[in-house]
């Protein structure tokens, strides 16, 4: 009788479970039986890991032959297991010594000829074995880079079954043919899913998009109080909802908004690739995403394009595709009702929760929010000429489908004017760039880390309304004209707490220490649309 083991990895959400992969060879009538709560994709690596390894020059053990996935209980899918199967096998038919194989983690699909395609995940997989104490990572070579990323593990990165049997019996390891020059790897087919991208309109780094596009703030004409929303959205991590006729500029707004916040760090990096990783976003050639993500979803998304799920395994939804960057939803009232109001949940606690039969999956979810509407079915309900033709019944039922909860979260409302010819015809200066914004956000930040310095928050919108008040709050008498509104019923307690969170960007961005009456003010403009007399431009309050 012949056992070995080795170890794969089982993906739940963009977090992993260590899976003991066994193989047991007995006495019998030749046979393959595979069990461990397999699914579909995973029971037909029978036959794909037979091929491989008959291809790859070892013989096929003519026993019964059994390999176990534990633990059992943990539903597992996906092509991913095939390496450590095929692994496995060997170990129990002797041609690879099983105590080499025990303390390896293996992560792969295996093709007919034996060789080794990248799955989807490989770098939460290889996080979950470095959680678990496990040293000695196998991937596929295409993948070698973004396995790399997770430190403290050493990565073997192989082209086919043959290199790695040969490595691991200390025998001369053969050269794979090269792919011919200006012909494509069909390896690299398995790092991205076809048309995820485009369903989710997801874009390259921040940085790639501006540079590649020419996308630049100062590209917007006019717009104030929309570009100075704009650049407090960005400081303090508000999320902004932008009302205007057609042809305002509120899509060139949300745009230029990934390219005003600051780059990733190490932890935040490694959470967004995790997510891409996971959907099959990850481009060849950049394992590692250090920019902010930019998610725009048609308003046709469903809930589970949206918060994720889907049939089968959960998938990352359009909130945790945008995680650490921003989700735009333009023409936000012809989204589903049901869809929108399902943001709720992430916009107050950053992550998903997805509720299945075999178990519950969590996405992270943190990111910026930019609602972009029509003020009426045909937008010109606001002009000054009196063009609208929507009778008041259809503007009130347009209006209403954005709910008063979804509202109340948002912390920066903000109407775009119709741009004028004038605007449009101008000569001479533009308005401030995407260079000059930037460095002034990265300012703020820099003021806001410093003053949340041995807590767990990072931004002014991260603060809980109890804490907020009860350690940073404004300038003596600022916050009476905000107290005033919460009695006249104009703002909640969820509100008040906001503009004072508004307020606090302001100061940032300003350079005051606290919020002043005027920060505050500007905080309440901003948050109800109300004029408050007060200049809509940063640069006037320094």
């Amino acid at each position: 009788m012949g056992f070995a083991r080795t170890c794969a990895v089982a993906l739940v959400g963009v977090e992993g479970v260590v899976v003991e992969v066994q193989a047991d060879l007995e006495p019998g009538v030749a046979a393959f039986t595979l069990v461990g709560l397999p699914d579909k994709s995973l029971t037909e690596s029978r036959d794909r890991v037979r091929a491989a390894v008959v291809n790859s020059g070892a013989e096929w053990p003519q026993k019964k032959l059994t390999v176990g996935l534990s633990p059992a209980s943990v539903p597992k899918g996906g092509s991913g297991f095939d390496l450590a199967v095929a692994s496995a096998v060997l170990g129990a038919a002797e041609r690879v010594d099983p105590r080499v194989l025990a303390d390896i983690v293996m992560i792969g699909e295996l093709g007919l000829d034996g060789r080794v395609r990248p799955v989807r995940g490989t770098l939460p997989a290889v996080l979950a074995a470095a959680d678990a104490g496990y040293e000695q990572v196998v991937v596929p070579e295409c993948a070698a880079a973004e396995a790399s990323l997770v430190p403290g593990v050493s990565v073997l990165g192989i082209r086919s079954l043959r290199q790695l049997i040969a490595v691991l019996t200390d025998e001369p390891v053969p050269e794979e043919e090269p792919v011919e020059p200006g012909r494509p790897d069909p390896l690299l087919a398995g790092l991205r899913v076809p048309g995820a991208g485009a369903a989710t309109c997801m874009h390259g780094s921040a940085a790639t998009w501006d540079q590649g596009q020419g996308h630049d703030l100062a590209d917007v004409v006019g717009q104030t109080s929309a570009r100075t929303a704009v650049e407090v959205a960005a400081a303090g991590g508000h999320h902004l909802f932008l009302e205007g006729p057609p042809g305002a500029g509120k899509t060139m707004l949300a745009e230029r908004l990934p390219s005003l916040l600051p780059a990733l760090d190490r932890q935040e990096s490694l959470e967004v690739t995790a997510v891409h990783s996971v959907a099959g976003l990850l481009p060849p050639g950049k394992p590692l995403v250090d920019t902010a993500p930019y998610c725009a979803p048609h308003h046709s998304a469903t809930l589970q394009a949206l918060v994720g799920g889907g049939p089968g395994v959960a998938r990352p939804g359009a909130v945790s595709l945008a995680h650490r960057g921003v989700l735009f939803l333009d023409e936000t009232p012809e989204f589903s009702s049901h869809a929108l109001d399902a943001l709720r949940q992430p916009l107050e606690s950053g992550h998903v929760v997805i509720a299945r039969s075999s178990g519950v999956v969590r996405f992270p979810a943190r990111f910026l929010m930019v609602l972009a509407a029509n003020p009426c079915p045909c937008g010109r309900f606001s002009l000054r000429d009196g063009s609208c033709d929507c009778p008041p019944s259809a503007v009130r039922r347009y209006q209403a489908r954005l709910s008063g909860p979804l509202l109340d979260r948002v912390d920066l409302r903000v109407e775009a004017d119709r741009v004028t010819r004038a605007e449009l015809t101008a000569a001479g200066a533009r308005g401030e760039s995407t260079a000059t914004v930037a460095a002034r956000v990265r300012a703020a930040r820099e003021r806001a880390a410093s003053r949340f310095e041995g807590t767990p928050w990072r931004t002014n919108s991260d603060i809980p309304g109890r804490e907020l008040r009860s350690r940073w709050g404004a300038a003596p008498g600022a916050m009476d004209d905000a107290e005033r509104s919460l009695e006249r019923g104009v703002l909640t307690a969820r509100g008040l707490d906001r503009v004072l969170r508004v307020a606090w960007t302001v100061a940032d961005l300003v350079g005051h220490d606290r919020p002043q009456i005027a920060d505050v003010a500007l905080a309440l403009q901003l948050r109800t649309g109300v004029p408050r007399g007060v200049p809509m431009d940063i640069g006037a309050l320094t």
